[in-house]
């Protein structure tokens, strides 16, 4: 049952990473500072305060930039594999008493692909906002993202289970919408 905790926790931030990459990583390093959280052996830098003002330091500009119109798509294209990369060692530093090749492939598949679909989700409203208002709406995607990440964080250190069931609602939300909408358009 620890194990599964473990992986939903490690789930949940990876997913937070693809609303903002550093945000979720910040979170990971104060929850490990202040011990709500127990990284596994070999992520131990993560808590460690020259990590927390980096991390702090990199979502400061990671959230400053989403605010410049030519910047956030800019930072888009950035963000994707990063986001991936952040999801799978995010999920990998919360998984313990795990064989190394059953701990990496489960965070990359698992934690690299949560980060991915949540990314491609913002990219695609990101798109949606570019197209219908000239990017005047962008500001309000971009606050929407980084609420999105905080709250995903907290949820999925506090509330682990909660976290992946609302990630799982979000993505039916996503899909059924995405499904729906070709065929509004051809009525």
């Amino acid at each position: 049952m620890e194990t599964l905790l473990s992986l939903c926790v490690g789930v949940g931030l990876s997913a937070a990473c693809g609303f903002r990459v550093f945000v979720p990583l910040l979170f990971t390093s104060i929850a490990a500072l202040s011990g709500h959280l127990t990284l596994s052996a070999g992520f131990g830098w993560i808590g460690t305060y020259p990590a927390l003002i980096a991390f702090a330091l990199a979502t400061v500009l990671e959230i400053a930039g989403y605010y410049i119109p030519w910047l956030d798509h800019f930072l888009d294209t950035l963000s994707t594999p990063a986001a991936i990369v952040a999801g799978t060692i995010i999920t990998a530093s919360q998984v313990h008493d795990m064989t190394p090749f059953l701990k990496w492939t489960l965070a990359l598949i698992a934690g690299g692909g949560a980060a991915a679909s949540v990314q491609g989700l913002t990219v695609l409203a990101r798109g949606a906002s570019l197209v219908s208002t000239g990017g005047l709406a962008n500001p309000i995607v971009a606050t929407a993202e980084l609420g999105g990440s905080i709250l995903t964080s907290v949820l999925a250190v506090f509330i682990p289970i909660v976290a992946v069931l609302g990630l799982a609602g979000f993505a039916f939300v996503a899909v059924t919408t995405a499904r729906t909408r070709p065929a509004r358009r051809a009525a």
